[in-house]
Order: C-alpha cells, then structure tokens, then sequence
C-alpha cells in the first residue's frame, strides 16, 4: 500500500476536520461489515414481525439501500445479525449487490463493540469497513472513508445531547467519543460508520456503564495509538424512530446511495 494523503479544512463550527483525499490506494478489497442485530425498538410495532434493516424505503429494504451504497473497494460482506435473524439471511440470498456475503450470528446481543468482535475470525482483509444495517449513508462518504488508513464518518447536528459527539486534535484527527454529552450548539455527531486496521482487535473491551461492550471503546482506544480520520458525512440518515422513516420515504434517494462500482 502507498502511502496515506489527508488535507485538513476549518468548519464553520471552529473544528477542523481531516478529509482523506485520495487517502490508500489499496492493492486488495476491502471486507465491510454491517451491523443488523438490534431489536429496532423505537419502531414498533413495524418491527414486531420485521428487522429494522427490512423496513422498506421507497420499495426497496434499507439493508439493500445499504448494500448498494458501499464502496467499490468492498468486495465481500460480513452481516451480523440477532433478531429475526433468517429473514435477513432469506433476504441476503435475493440481493444483487454482493456474491461474496457472510451471515454472522450474535447469540446474545451485548453491544455493538461484542458484535464487531464476533467477525474477528472471518474476517480477510487487513482493513475493514463498519457500517450500521439500519441507517443510511452517502455512497461518495462512504467512499472517502475507504481511502483513509483509519477514520470514521460525522454529520454536523444541532441536539449534540441526542448522539455521540466527536472530539477533534488540532490537526483534525479523532481524539476522543462521547456519548450524549451535556452540550448545546454545533457539533459533529458519530454516524457509526468506521474504517478500522485490523490490529484494532488488539483492545480488550470491556462492559460500559450500561452493561455493554461498545464500538466507541474501540475506536477511541484506536485513536490513542494511531491517527483515526474524521471525514464529514454530506448525506446521513438515521432511522431511529417511526418519524424518521416515514420522512425519508419522501426523498430521492438513488443518486445519493449508488455506489460507482
């Protein structure tokens, strides 16, 4: 691999961010794994019978507007998943995105960071893509996340207690997570989208405060011993509430989430 390039711009919020411009020209694919698990709480009762990442968008489930969106360099995906877990894998043999694809079973669902680690052995690529099942994100972000060595998406929001906030250096690399804090105004808020080495696993997670073994340990860990880019998000949608979902219905989604590939 050659080489990594980053130029840094100041935002108008007074941070200064790290964009991975043409970032590592990787000389083979990338494993991306997305995270399809969770029990889609806040958008019951549409998920009693339906995983979150099967609601549909526009005709199309939003694990497939994921799928479609993810980097040209991503060749095989890995698809952790918990509940309802065989309509997922009945829906992974119908897409036409990938034909190098994985179901990932969590047996119990202890947390983002626990189904990460659980793709640790079947993972092949040095580097790896990490992406949420049930949210959707630009396929030109995405893309710009690949070429970093390490990094991670943000999208500026204005409730910064709502999310998880990064905390930029100087230089606009990651220093550290955290999650809901007391802020107001302008912050750059965790898409959960992350490009990691694979040394990453080297941390030893432990349980948080809420009795799970979270992404973010790994990623500010990560951002201790190596530059973790921040790329800003132009396009970010979470799906978290019944709301959310009944709003996006009314965008034009197919240019944005196309991947080139």
């Amino acid at each position: 691999m050659k080489g990594s390039r980053a130029s840094c711009t100041s935002g108008g919020d007074g941070t200064t961010r790290t964009h991975c411009i043409h970032g590592l020209e990787r000389k083979n694919p990338l494993d991306a794994i997305i995270l399809a698990a969770g029990l889609g709480t806040r958008l019951r009762p549409y998920t009693v019978t339906t995983p979150k990442p099967l609601l549909r968008i526009r005709g199309r489930p939003i694990l497939d507007w994921a799928l479609g969106a993810l980097p040209p360099q991503v060749d095989r995906v890995l698809v952790v998943v918990n509940y309802l877990a065989d309509q997922i894998e009945s829906f992974l043999r119908t897409q036409v995105h990938f034909t190098q694809w994985q179901v990932v079973r969590q047996e119990q669902p202890r947390g983002t960071g626990d189904a990460l680690r659980s793709c640790r052995l079947q993972l092949r690529s040095d580097h790896f893509l990490v992406v949420n099942g049930d949210d959707l994100l630009g396929a030109a972000d995405l893309a710009a996340l690949a070429r970093c060595p390490a990094g991670l998406l943000v999208h500026p929001v204005e409730a910064p207690r709502q999310f998880g906030i990064a905390f930029l250096r100087a230089d606009g690399t990651l220093d550290r997570l955290v999650e809901k804090p007391e802020l107001d105004g302008r912050h750059l808020a965790n898409t959960g989208a992350y490009l990691f080495p694979r040394s990453v696993f080297d941390t030893e997670l432990t349980v948080s405060a809420r009795g799970e073994y979270e992404i973010t340990d790994y990623v500010t860990t990560l951002a201790g011993r190596t530059p973790v880019h921040v790329v800003e998000a132009r396009f970010w949608r979470p799906i978290g509430t019944v709301e959310a979902w009944q709003q996006i219905q009314q965008e034009d989604l197919a240019a944005v989430l196309t991947a080139d590939r």
